[in-house]
């Protein structure tokens, strides 16, 4: 099933070449993420000055919907390959950042990164919808899922070895070639886009139009608002992994192994997604995948190695299930011309609690026991499953 589903994407041309830039771009990105943090420690022994790096490249989430307007007044494939290329130009700069006094220009080149990354989610989520075949949305978003933790589980390891040889500027080159050859992907595309009618209402007033069109339909908003309670908890699930990992008698590098053996989970189900999507329908897929991530939290209390391996697979399943259902249900439910900002408000609504829930957990894994913590979690969570499951299917078109 997973391998026809593979050979339907495949054999759509935009399809395969979306794929491929999401592969090619991913590596750079995801390996540039973690050498950032590693290059600020080295160069400042600060781990507060360290984990700002990740919050310079979240931080543009939080004004993501106002950001995602910019993809519904200009034609979404040149805004692509301009975003890509703008990174591809941008980044060299990092060459410059070898000081202390310097890291101004990695903080300011990694706000632009995340900006620039909002934007393009948004305008390349809105191309999708339009120039993918409707059938193949919900496995083309699996695939995708499955692209991109494939390269977390390839890139960073590559990029630290890399680091640890030419320093954290080879990185960031590396980075700016993957997305020059993204540009060039983008520009094969065959779609046929009109210029949008000119603008005749205010930045804001088009930005709220998408918030509301999310939160007035009936099928998006419980389905975002479910990925938006996901992440918040895994957040907090997230902020206990050393916990588990002391609970266990294991060194702090063993988190390593566990975020390992979940990305190979989450590839997993990328791979499955369409056919799951087309037999469950978004809110049945995505709330199963919601109860299997709150038994697998649940289970995580437990101080064994091999529920704490099972537990980190079962997450890494059933984690992404609701944010593929999000996003395929907005590309298909949501007016062209209003879906590169419904689809950016998704992503900050879904995303932003992620940052809230690390802060949460850091707080509460100080306070109560993790055992405890993590079953009073995954109850909490799956709490949140029942009103999906309850709902009737609404089977994706194949």
């Amino acid at each position: 099933m997973a391998t026809w589903t593979v050979t339907r994407v495949l054999r759509d041309r935009n399809a395969g070449l979306y794929l491929s830039a999401v592969v090619v771009s991913g590596f750079g990105s995801s390996a540039l993420w973690l050498v950032s943090g590693i290059w600020v420690k080295d160069l400042t022994g600060s781990d507060g000055l360290a984990a700002l790096c990740v919050f310079a490249l979240w931080a543009p989430t939080l004004i993501g919907p106002a950001l995602g307007t910019l993809a519904d007044r200009v034609r979404r494939r040149p805004l692509l390959i301009a975003a890509n290329l703008l990174l591809a130009a941008l980044l060299p700069a990092l060459f410059a950042v070898d000081a202390p006094d310097r890291l101004w220009i990695l903080f300011a080149v990694l706000l632009v990164y995340g900006a620039t990354g909002v934007v393009h989610d948004a305008a390349e989520s809105a191309l999708i919808a339009s120039a993918v075949d409707k059938s193949l949305l919900g496995d083309f978003n699996g695939l995708r899922m499955t692209a991109n933790e494939g390269m977390k589980l390839v890139a960073p390891l590559a990029g630290v070895g890399l680091y640890a040889v030419y320093g954290g500027a080879r990185v960031a080159l590396l980075d700016a070639v993957t997305f020059a050859l993204a540009a060039g992907v983008y520009a094969l595309l065959r779609v046929r886009e009109t210029l949008p009618p000119k603008a005749t209402s205010s930045w804001r007033t088009q930005t709220a139009e998408g918030a509301r069109h999310l939160w007035a339909h009936p099928r998006l908003r419980p389905l975002v608002l479910a990925g938006g309670t996901t992440m918040l908890f895994a957040g907090v699930n997230g902020a206990t992994v050393y916990a588990v990992v002391e609970g266990l008698g294991h060194s702090p590098a063993y988190v390593g192994l566990l975020y390992a053996v979940q990305g190979a989970g989450s590839v997993a189900i990328g791979l499955a997604a369409g056919p799951l999507l087309r037999r469950l329908g978004e809110q049945r897929f995505a709330g199963y995948g919601i109860a299997l991530t709150a038994l697998a939290v649940t289970a995580r209390a437990l101080p064994y190695d091999t529920v704490a391996l099972a537990s980190a697979a079962a997450v890494g399943i059933g984690l992404p299930c609701v944010l593929i259902a999000a996003l395929t249900a907005v590309q298909r439910e949501t007016p062209a011309a209003l879906l590169g900002r419904t689809a950016a408000t998704a992503n900050t609504l879904m995303f932003a609690p992620n940052a809230i829930g690390l802060a949460l957990g850091a707080g509460l894994v100080e306070l109560v026991h993790y055992q405890v913590l993590l079953a009073a979690l995954g109850t909490v969570r799956l709490v949140t499953a029942v009103p999906l499951l309850g709902s009737q299917p609404s089977r994706a078109r194949a």
